[in-house]
Parts: C-alpha cells; structure tokens; sequence
C-alpha cells in the first residue's frame, strides 16, 4: 500500500493526540487557575459547568452540520475557535482585565467549539482505516491509544509546567495545541472524500436539518445496546467531570503537596489507558467482548474515589489510578468498534452527535454538584458520594440484558469496510441509505468519544 494512502489517517491520528494533550493541559490548568485566583472550590465547579453544557448542546444539534459543511472543515474550525478561546484567558488576566464571567464565557465558547471537531474526527476513523488497508478495531484502538499517550504526556507536562511556570504558561501552550492540530487537518486529510461536506443530500432548510437530527436519535433510540451504553457513560463521565474539574484539584491541594501531584497521578491514569488500549488492540479480540468490558468498567473509576477518601498520601491512589487506567483503556476500543459496526456511514456524524450528547448530558451538573458537595460534606464526604454513583452506573452491564448483544458480528480478522458497516445496500460511494436493523453506547468520551 503507498504511504500517500496512510497519510490522512497518520494525519488525523497525530491532529487528535495534539489536541487531546492540549485538552489535558486545560483539564488541569483552568481549575488550578481558577483555584489560584479565587480560592473557591465552588466557582471552580461553577467554570465547569459552564464549559460543559455547551459541549451537551452542540453535540445535541451538531450532527447534520458537521456533513453538511464537511468533516474536515469542522475539525479545522474548531480547533482554531478553541485556541483563540483559551488564548484569551491568560491575555486578558495579564491585561488585568479578566473577570469571572468573562472566564466562564470563554470555557463556554471552547466547549461549544470542541465537540463538532472532536466528533468530525471520530467518524473519519473507518474511511480512513480502509483507505490505509487496515481492520476497522485495530484503526480504532490506535486511534484510543494514541490519545490516551496524549493524554498522559499533557498532563504530566501540565503538572511541571504549572509548578515551574505557572497556570498560564499552560493554557497558552494549550492555545497553541489547538492551532497545530487545526494545520494538520487541513494539509492531511485534503482531498478524502468522506471529509468534504456531502453534496447528496436535500436542500439545506430547518425541515430537512430536522428531519436529519430525527434520524440520528432514532436510530440511537432503536438500538437497545447502544441506549445502554448512553445511559451508563452519562454517569461516569458526570462523576469524571466531578473528580478532574474539583475533587482531585481540592484533593491535591489540600493532601498531596500541589499540582505536580495532579499532573503525576493523572499521567499515570493515562500511562495506564494506553497499556490498556494496546493490549485490547493486540490480544482483545481473542476474549468475549462483555466479559472484558465488564470486568474493565467496574475496575476502572470508582475504586480511585474511594481511595482518595481514605488516605492522604499519593502513592496508594497512584498505584490505582495506574491500574485503573489500564482497565479504562480497554473500554474505548470495544464501544468506538461496536459503534462503527451498527451505524452506516450516512448516520454516522447524527448517531455520533447524538451518543455525545447523551454520554455528556450530566457532566456539567457533575462538575457543580462537586463543587457543592466539597462545600457542604468536605471533601471525603464527597468524594464517597460521587465515588459509590460511578460504582452503581458500572454495574448496568450485570444488570441490562441489551449488553448480551455485543459480541463481535463479523468474523474475526476480516476489514471491516464502508460497505460492511452500511450494509448490503451499500452504493457505489460506500453509503447505504438503510440503517441496519439494531442488534441490540461514547466519548467518549467519546471524548471525543461517545465512551469514558
């Protein structure tokens, strides 16, 4: 195979770990800023809601416009909307001229920007798998692997940088992630078809951007597992939300000596997530699906909370999050592969928008009810109560008979084309205007991803 064909998936794959290690210095920088500057554990919940609820409203409406405008498109103007947005943090406290409000509306404005590009560089991954000759869940579990390795060389850099040189130093870093990966998207992925906006569609109306998002939701509502799916990641990632955006920063500063502690253990977290996610991708697809994915979501975020509450010192909540990681790294690669297999290409950015949407629904509500529960129970107190829901939402795959569905539907090994996924009415493009009928989530997430 030429490596002109593998060049925009190795492009997208390096624009999504840039930006993934920037999101990490965010995820560390803003609430330790807003710690520094304020003092208040409940304004730094009250920043995270206002970053997170616009990341729920574009990914409820986003859909039908990422492929109308085009994948590409979406990802380049996000990341450069991103990156201006936090630039003008660190700009407008030099200049004295930053107020609490102006902070909440920037997060807003990054938040709101963030999930269309995330989401347009999610649904590229199989196109870009076939047009690199490779299967669909070895594709997939790179692409969470690579991004978990972002993810944890941001936060560690995070960690050095904010104790060296301070918060800002890390957010202008971050603004210039965002403007890296946006250079990338636009050069690499130029000229793939499934990137530019689709020109086969209906005349753009309110009717028809409608009836498109109808379909994204239906499809999603149709399809038991991946309602499911929806419905457990929503409390994870609310409980996630609560942990990075309060309860670690609060917990860090008052036991384990500052943020050099938070960008260690939320390395390791992420040292963990990629182990995880390489070995899925080497030896995985040899297990049951449910089985793995069962044991790695109990295992993966509620013992972390517990641990915290019960102990002030970094090596024991070190050792978990390390473990922890592993087991979460497994979990992306099974849901963005069952995913790709059940939606068809033409729903791809509505499904994708949609299991957003539903997977972040309660993440700005996780990250205030942090902030209250800190100011209200302490933060032992808090950390056990948001701790015991992430444990209660990871036991949905005992308890739901929809999870039974997972298992892997095509033979093991074989490439898992457009075609394949669309379906046998596929045309010529790769699409199918069928949506398969639902076998049975993230972030996601997810988290992009629709997943934790």
């Amino acid at each position: 195979m030429p490596r002109l064909h593998r060049r925009p998936l190795a492009a997208t794959l390096a624009a999504n770990s840039i930006s993934t290690a920037g999101t990490s210095l965010t995820l560390i920088g803003v609430p330790w800023f807003v710690l520094e500057t304020t003092g208040s554990a409940g304004r730094a919940g009250v920043v995270a809601f206002c970053a997170t609820l616009p990341i729920v409203l574009a990914a409820l409406i986003g859909g039908p416009f990422i492929d109308r405008i085009g994948r590409r498109r979406v990802a380049v103007a996000s990341d450069t909307v991103c990156g201006l947005a936090i630039a003008a943090i660190p700009v407008l406290h030099h200049l004295g001229a930053l107020e609490f409000w102006m902070l909440c509306a920037l997060m807003a404005l990054n938040g709101f920007a963030h999930t269309p590009g995330n989401t347009a560089r999610y649904v590229l991954i199989p196109d870009l798998a076939e047009h690199a000759g490779t299967t669909l869940p070895r594709a997939a579990s790179l692409f969470d692997a690579v991004s978990r390795g972002a993810r944890m060389v941001g936060a560690a850099l995070a960690g050095v940088l904010i104790a060296f040189a301070g918060s800002q130093t890390v957010l202008l870093l971050d603004a210039a992630t965002f403007g890296l990966s946006a250079l990338l998207i636009a050069v690499g992925v130029r000229g793939l078809g499934s990137a530019e906006p689709r020109k086969d569609g209906a005349p753009v109306s309110l009717h028809t951007y409608g009836t498109e998002l109808r379909e994204g939701y239906g499809h999603l509502l149709g399809n038991r597992l991946l309602l499911s799916v929806v419905v457990m990641v929503m409390f994870m990632n609310g409980t996630d939300q609560g942990w990075n955006a309060v309860l670690l920063p609060v917990h860090a500063e008052a036991e384990l000596g500052g943020a050099r502690a938070i960008g260690l253990l939320t390395a390791l977290f992420g040292a963990g997530g990629l182990t995880g996610a390489l070995l899925y991708g080497a030896v995985g697809h040899r297990f049951s699906r449910r089985a793995v994915f069962t044991v790695c979501v109990i295992l993966c975020g509620a013992p972390r909370f517990l641990v915290a509450a019960v102990t002030g010192t970094t090596l024991p909540l070190a050792v978990t999050m390390l473990l922890g990681g592993i087991a979460g790294g497994v979990l992306n690669p099974i849901l963005t592969t069952v995913l790709y297999e059940r939606v068809p290409d033409r729903l791809r950015s509505r499904v994708s928008g949609a299991l957003t949407a539903g997977c972040e629904f309660a993440m700005p509500l996780g990250g205030l009810a942090a902030g209250l529960l800190v100011e209200g129970m302490g933060s032992s107190g808090a950390l056990l109560a948001m701790g015991g829901v992430y444990f209660v939402a990871t036991l949905s795959p005992l308890v739901f008979p929809s999870w039974r569905t997972m298992e892997r539907p095509a033979e093991e090994g074989e490439p898992i084309r457009a075609e394949a996924v669309a379906g046998p009415g596929a045309t010529e493009a790769g699409r199918s205007d069928a949506v398969p009928s639902p076998e049975v989530s993230s972030s996601a997430p997810s988290r992009p991803a629709p997943a934790p």
